[in-house]
Order: C-alpha cells, then structure tokens, then sequence
C-alpha cells in the first residue's frame, strides 16, 4: 500500500484519468473529491460491499420464474 500526505488542495494522480483531492480536513474526518471517466465506478468501501454481496446472493439464488429457464427440463402442468 502506497501512503501519502497531503493538505487541503492538493491531489493524487491515478494514472492519467482520475485525481483524488483533498478538500476539506475537520476534526478526525477528511473530506476527499474523486475526479474519473464516467466509465469509472467509484464507490465507498461500505456500499461496495454491499454491491458485492448483493449481486453473489443473487448469483447463488434460484431463477425467480423457473418455468422460463431454458435450460431446465420441462415439468408437467
């Protein structure tokens, strides 16, 4: 892990697309800006969780409608 400091204007460069600036420092709690390509998703460490586990349940989980997974034999009505 690359630790760096850094004071209230300043930024860190990741690659050449996307900067991480520090905007505000209060007490114990920094606020940071995020500047990347739309195509970049950029998300807090909690809700990317989240977003992960969510989409591992839904992986894991049987089809809502099983009559139309294609895949499956075919049951009797």
């Amino acid at each position: 892990m690359l630790i760096l400091s850094r004071k209230v204007n300043e930024k860190i460069m990741i690659g050449e697309e996307i900067s991480v600036s520090v905007i505000e420092i209060r007490g114990d709690q920094v606020r940071i800006g995020v500047d990347a390509p739309k195509t970049v998703k950029v998300f807090r460490r909690e809700v990317f969780d989240a977003i992960r586990a969510e989409n591992k349940a839904a992986a894991q989980s049987a089809p809502v409608f099983p009559e139309f997974d294609f895949g499956a034999e075919r049951r009797p009505l």
